[in-house]
């Protein structure tokens, strides 16, 4: 029998009679129901939840434990699951077992009473008196909270974002001034992706009620979202004054170490949590990047072994090997791989993650037939997540075209902040920006930073949002006064100081699609250098294709798509070069591979900068380095990366027609 989609009325209605016979204590009935519903739907996340709940109701314990270690290869993260798995234990008389459960339920959803009121008599059972003193505040308060805000509490934890908001905007409407309601709203926008929303309500949260610390919490949360590290540094030492022992500020406070920059201080902090916390993978997983940042390759792949061992699942601990791009995985892994992938109860993100570390991996053995297969796996898993449309951004580069005339500029000559400091290195990813950094960071007048989000989010606040049918950007740059521009270019210097620590006269932001904003670049810092980052399109292209990132780049998961998406690029850096010519520096990277020293010194020139012979021993350079090609710009300048392409050409196909006259010839 083929699933049926999980809209289908008859799937619905079978999982509500389910629901119906356990509230009404009809356990061999709910099971019936409940497992039918899986076999049509077996990843249905209620439907194992209602069929473990049945189990556990007719004393099947090892059933309903095996049903939750089934749910959570599906929702990790369930906080339902945990505390469904609480009971179970307490079925056993395994103490321990339980509290562990129902400690990390209340971790992922503070909003589960059941979860509160058994912790209370756990730990008074064990001798954990105060604890057990904490729990039963945590279920009075509970108690003493209206409905509606433990419901979308619960809502929120459980991933249903929607229903959550449902309810949660009526009530405010009624209830404007509810603290924890505000704070409920202020979560859900910040996983829809509307960090800034989220952090407009929590700062009016924290403003009328600042000793309210799970709101700072979130605040940090959001603050880090919209790249303000140094902001969120600030609040959450606030946080940590207040609460010394709350573990998830202390990582959060590591984690913005790691984003600042400062990797040292990060790694020992994240150190020190793992003593206390030696069962997270995430965190072993935090420590392995950043000590591949740091260039100690080594230490990061015991620690990215360690969240494997910790989480077996845990695909982007597979790809953090695969990613460091000399890591070579054994037989025995690879073969662990293959059947973590076809596991038919497994995570998409893992899954994806997993794809794209198999298809490294049997790159690096030659094998180019099911690497493609696994590469293909992974994006197309990859791109149903993202979403991405191309059509918004083609009509805003084109707003761009028709806007950004010579005649435009020539009438704002002048405007902006003067100061000469920033080099700007943009282009595609996977197009050697990475080694074109590493190159003049090796200068002593250049500090490398990493690849910053402040133009992003001046372009976010000037209404530019990819993927949003109306836009105030680019038109807006018409409206901007000299005085505006002024003041954006003197933020952006002052802002970004956070990331720049040597004192050096200038720096950095290698942030790539940069690109799609050099107007406003123009207007907002007339002096700084802009240097375009080119590479082959079929090399750039398929590097793309093979790459997974952390974040952004949601055009990378289609061979269609980033074929446009280059033939964008090059047709908009056109148009910035005939408006205006000579501002910006193109860098072919074949170029750097042929001549080298020809290159730097060409660089060098446009940047104003005497020539030091560092910059041709870039490789030598020990500095920390973020982007996926950490450990390739660590060694002398090769050309491994060249033609990687040929051996997939023949599928290929979608990538070269939708690069048209672009694509290599004959």
């Amino acid at each position: 029998m083929e699933p049926l989609p999980e809209n289908e009325p008859d799937f619905e209605a079978v999982l509500l009679q389910a629901r119906d016979a356990l509230l009404q204590s009809r356990y061999p009935e709910a099971e019936q129901l409940a497992a039918a519903c899986v076999r049509q739907q077996p990843g249905n996340r209620e439907a194992l939840y209602a069929l473990a709940v049945a189990q556990r109701m007719q004393t099947r314990i090892p059933d309903a434990l095996a049903t939750l270690s089934e749910l959570e290869a599906w929702y990790p993260a369930f906080p339902r699951l945990h505390q469904e798995r609480g009971h179970c234990h307490i079925f056993r008389r395994d103490a321990q077992a339980a509290i562990d459960a129902f400690e990390r339920a209340i971790q992922l959803s503070p909003a589960l009473p059941a979860s509160w009121t058994a912790l209370q008599t756990l730990y008074r059972m064990v001798g954990r008196h105060q604890e057990s003193t904490i729990a039963g505040e945590h279920v009075k308060k509970l108690a003493s909270l209206p409905p509606v805000i433990v419901t979308a509490r619960a809502m929120l934890a459980d991933g249903n974002l929607r229903e959550a908001e449902d309810i949660i905007r009526p009530y405010l409407q009624e209830n404007p001034r509810d603290m924890e309601g505000m704070r409920i709203l202020a979560n859900i926008a910040r996983q829809n992706d509307f960090a800034n929303d989220a952090e407009i309500l929590l700062e009016a949260v924290l403003k009328a009620a600042p000793d309210y610390q799970a709101a700072r919490y979130d605040y940090v949360q959001a603050l880090v979202d919209v790249h303000k590290h140094q902001k969120a540094r600030e609040e959450v030492e606030k946080l940590m004054r207040a609460e010394p022992e709350n573990a998830g500020a202390r990582v959060s406070y590591a984690s913005i170490l790691f984003s600042l920059g400062e990797l040292e201080e990060a790694i020992q902090r994240y150190r020190e949590i793992a003593k206390q916390l030696p069962a997270d993978p995430e965190l072993q997983q935090s420590l392995g990047h950043a000590l591949k940042t740091l260039g100690r390759q080594e230490e990061a792949v015991v620690a990215y072994r360690k969240a494997i061992q910790l989480r077996p699942t845990f695909g982007e601990a597979y790809w953090s090997l695969a990613n460091l791009k000399t890591y070579r995985f054994t037989d025995s892994e690879l073969q662990e791989m293959r059947a973590l992938a076809a596991r038919p109860v497994l995570q998409a993100v893992d899954r994806y993650h997993v794809a794209f570390a198999l298809a490294k991996a049997l790159e690096d053995r030659g094998e180019a037939e099911e690497s493609f297969h696994y590469y293909a796996l992974g994006n197309e898993l990859r791109r149903e997540e993202a979403r991405f449309k191309m059509d918004p951004i083609e009509r805003t580069a084109q707003r761009h075209r028709e806007l950004c005339t010579p005649e435009f500029f020539k009438t704002r000559e002048g405007w902006g902040c003067p100061d000469a400091s920033p080099i700007f290195i943009l282009g595609l990813p996977r197009a050697g920006s990475t080694l074109l950094e590493q190159i003049l960071a090796s200068h002593s007048m250049v500090e490398g930073t990493m690849e910053l989000a402040d133009i992003p989010r001046l372009v976010g606040s000037l209404g530019g949002r990819d993927g949003f049918e109306e836009s105030g950007y680019p038109a807006i740059l018409a409206d901007l006064t000299a005085e505006q521009c002024r003041e954006f270019g003197e933020a952006y210097i002052r802002d970004t100081r956070a990331y720049r620590s040597t004192g050096k006269p200038f720096f950095i932001d290698k942030m790539p699609n940069n690109f799609r904003h050099i107007a406003l670049l123009h207007l907002i810092l007339p002096n700084a250098k802009i240097i375009d980052a080119r590479r082959e399109p079929m090399d750039c292209c398929f590097s793309n294709f093979k790459q997974l990132f952390a974040t952004g780049q949601q055009f990378t998961y289609g061979l269609d798509d980033i074929g446009h998406y280059y033939r964008l690029y090059v047709e908009l850096m056109d148009h910035w070069d005939q408006v205006l010519p000579g501002r910006v520096l193109r860098v072919q990277h074949e170029d750097v591979l042929a001549d080298l020293e020809g290159t730097v010194k060409r660089i060098l020139d446009y940047c104003g900068l005497p020539f030091e012979e560092g910059c041709v021993e870039f490789h030598k350079n020990k500095r920390k380095v973020h982007t996926a090609s950490s450990e390739q710009v660590r060694r002398p300048i090769n050309r491994d990366g060249v033609g990687q392409w040929r051996p997939y050409e023949s599928w290929l196909g979608p990538l070269k027609e939708a690069l048209g006259p672009l694509a290599p010839q004959g």
